[in-house]
Protein backbone atom coordinates (compact mmCIF):
# COMPACT_ATOMS: atom_id res chain seq x y z
CA UNK A 1 0.00 0.00 0.00
CA UNK A 2 1.17 3.51 -0.65
CA UNK A 3 0.17 6.63 1.25
CA UNK A 4 1.71 9.61 -0.50
CA UNK A 5 5.45 9.26 0.09
CA UNK A 6 5.01 6.32 2.49
CA UNK A 7 4.97 2.73 1.31
CA UNK A 8 4.06 -0.35 3.33
CA UNK A 9 4.84 -3.72 1.78
CA UNK A 10 5.35 -6.96 3.75
CA UNK A 11 8.13 -7.82 1.28
CA UNK A 12 10.10 -4.62 2.04
CA UNK A 13 11.70 -4.17 5.47
CA UNK A 14 9.21 -6.65 6.98
CA UNK A 15 6.32 -4.25 6.32
CA UNK A 16 7.75 -1.26 8.19
CA UNK A 17 6.61 2.04 6.66
CA UNK A 18 9.35 3.25 4.31
CA UNK A 19 9.87 6.17 1.98
CA UNK A 20 8.23 5.13 -1.30
CA UNK A 21 10.71 3.60 -3.73
CA UNK A 22 13.35 3.06 -1.03
CA UNK A 23 14.14 0.74 1.85
CA UNK A 24 14.56 3.67 4.26
CA UNK A 25 12.18 3.38 7.21
CA UNK A 26 10.16 6.48 8.05
CA UNK A 27 11.21 5.88 11.66
CA UNK A 28 14.77 6.83 10.72
CA UNK A 29 13.68 10.40 9.95
CA UNK A 30 12.04 10.78 13.34
CA UNK A 31 15.03 9.14 15.08
CA UNK A 32 17.35 11.71 13.49
CA UNK A 33 15.14 14.60 14.57
CA UNK A 34 14.77 13.17 18.06
CA UNK A 35 18.55 12.81 18.25
CA UNK A 36 19.03 16.49 17.46
CA UNK A 37 20.14 16.05 13.86
CA UNK A 38 18.78 18.31 11.17
CA UNK A 39 17.05 17.37 7.94
CA UNK A 40 20.15 17.97 5.82
CA UNK A 41 22.13 15.39 7.79
CA UNK A 42 19.35 12.84 7.36
CA UNK A 43 19.26 13.53 3.62
CA UNK A 44 23.06 13.26 3.38
CA UNK A 45 22.96 9.87 5.11
CA UNK A 46 20.02 8.58 3.04
CA UNK A 47 20.53 9.94 -0.50
CA UNK A 48 17.69 7.81 -1.90
CA UNK A 49 15.23 10.02 0.04
CA UNK A 50 14.46 13.36 -1.57
CA UNK A 51 14.02 16.54 0.42
CA UNK A 52 10.49 16.81 -0.99
CA UNK A 53 9.63 13.29 0.24
CA UNK A 54 10.97 14.00 3.73
CA UNK A 55 9.07 17.30 3.94
CA UNK A 56 5.84 15.62 2.80
CA UNK A 57 6.20 12.96 5.49
CA UNK A 58 6.79 15.64 8.11
CA UNK A 59 3.72 17.48 6.82
CA UNK A 60 1.66 14.28 7.17
CA UNK A 61 2.85 13.94 10.78
CA UNK A 62 2.05 17.58 11.45
CA UNK A 63 -1.47 17.21 10.08
CA UNK A 64 -2.14 14.12 12.15
CA UNK A 65 -0.85 15.73 15.34
CA UNK A 66 -2.74 18.98 14.89
CA UNK A 67 -6.12 17.43 14.18
CA UNK A 68 -8.32 16.94 17.22
CA UNK A 69 -10.25 14.19 15.42
CA UNK A 70 -7.07 12.20 14.70
CA UNK A 71 -5.76 12.75 18.21
CA UNK A 72 -9.05 11.51 19.71
CA UNK A 73 -9.12 8.46 17.44
CA UNK A 74 -5.51 7.46 18.08
CA UNK A 75 -4.38 8.82 21.43
CA UNK A 76 -7.41 9.40 23.68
Amino acid sequence: MQYGQISIDPEVMSGAPVFAGTRVPIQNLFDYIEGGEDLSEFLDDFPSVTKEAALLVLEMAKKSLTSEKVLNENFA
